[in-house]
């Protein structure tokens, strides 16, 4: 059985994006976007996607749609939809999200948005076939 405070360990890690557990058809994320900061927009054409805000606020938007998020909320991205979530705040948006299936390799930590981004476009961030 895997355990987390999941609160805790998503404000406990300082990392852009930090790969906590791959299953066979979901994956646990938890991010640390910085002031200023943001995802990027993107599409996952083949992948759910669910997020839940820790702390910090932000601004969520989704298929053009924006709504501003905190502390509590949860946002759903449908498969094929464009999406963004930009840090709106003075702190750190910490997040959790849940994709289904994987989106990235199992165990994949990047310290940066750039860092992440490097290792996308380089397909060292696959996520594991079977």
């Amino acid at each position: 059985m895997e355990h987390w405070t999941i609160a805790t360990v998503a404000e406990q890690s300082a990392d852009f994006r930090r790969v906590l557990w791959t299953g066979q058809h979901t994956q646990l994320v938890v991010m640390t976007i910085p002031p200023g900061g943001e995802i990027g927009e993107e599409v996952h054409e083949d992948i759910d996607q669910i997020l839940t805000f820790v702390s910090g606020t932000g601004k969520a938007i989704v298929s053009g749609r924006e709504k501003n998020v905190a502390q509590g909320d949860l946002v759903v991205v449908p498969a094929g939809k464009k999406h963004n979530f930009v840090n709106t705040g003075e702190n750190p948006l910490i997040l959790y999200t849940v994709y289904g299936p994987p989106e990235h390799a199992d165990g994949a930590v990047h310290a940066t948005k750039e860092e992440a981004d490097a290792a996308e476009e380089s397909g060292e961030d696959e996520p594991p076939t079977e």
